[in-house]
């Protein structure tokens, strides 16, 4: 027992101090738990959010291709290249962009409501180092002109994948595994004050003119996805 207590000994020192390390914990873990009236689950969720920067929520991923034209000599030396890629770009929700004001809690129905920054594309990553073809054309190619091809590729490249990952379709379903991402992210600060069965209903800015938000609760309750953790462990 004595060599068990000293084991404990360190860990337990490591919690009191972290619990000690400022007021802003110290009201976080003990003022609002005693509090029910909705402000309590806001303010534990705001604080969740101030420690993140960037949630990352989804993936597009596949195969561009790319073309570019080159003219040099006085329009007598005219080249070509045809260039396909993988490429992959990332969807963000800006957390730090969510704060108190933007978080609504209803006691009754014990339903959170988080109106969240839009979900953001990132600058696609072309891995022109697995290309799977690279078809270059014209009578004479000059290093300069084959150069000038390669960049002109891989710019029109990103354009294309920027112009497709902020396409409405593809933007519609980023905002649907947002919506996901976040119901998993807040299910442990919920389910630790005791709101397990709390639904989590996410709203993006193109979404908020429609006023029947029930229609954008598509998050598993969150008692349901504490249990399947539970079974999978």
């Amino acid at each position: 027992m004595a060599v068990a207590l000293k084991r404990l000994a360190v860990p337990l020192l490591a919690v009191g101090a972290a619990m000690l390390a400022g007021w802003q914990r110290h009201q976080r873990d003990y003022v609002v738990s005693v509090e029910d009236d909705g402000s309590a689950v806001t303010r534990v969720i705001a604080q969740r959010f101030a420690g993140a920067s960037s949630l990352k929520v989804s993936e597009l991923s596949g195969t561009i291709q790319s073309t570019a034209q080159d003219v040099r000599g006085f329009g007598w030396l005219k080249s070509d290249q045809v260039v396909k890629m993988p490429f992959s770009v990332d969807y963000f929700i800006d957390l730090r962009g969510i704060d108190a004001s933007d978080l609504e809690w209803d006691a009754r129905t014990r339903t959170l409501i988080v109106n969240a920054p839009d979900v953001q594309p990132g600058r696609p990553n072309i891995d022109e180092s697995r290309r799977t073809l690279v078809q270059t054309n014209g009578l004479f190619v000059t290093r300069k002109a084959g150069e000038e091809l390669s960049r002109r590729t891989s710019a029109h490249a990103t354009g294309r994948a920027e112009k497709e990952a902020r396409s409405p379709e593809r933007m519609a379903q980023a905002r649907d595994y947002g919506r996901a991402a976040l119901g998993r992210l807040l299910g442990a600060p919920l389910g630790a004050l005791g709101y397990g069965d709390a639904r989590v209903i996410v709203t993006f800015p193109p979404e908020r003119a429609d006023r029947n938000r029930e229609r954008w609760d598509v998050t598993t309750p969150i008692n349901e996805v504490l249990a399947n953790r539970r079974q999978a462990r």
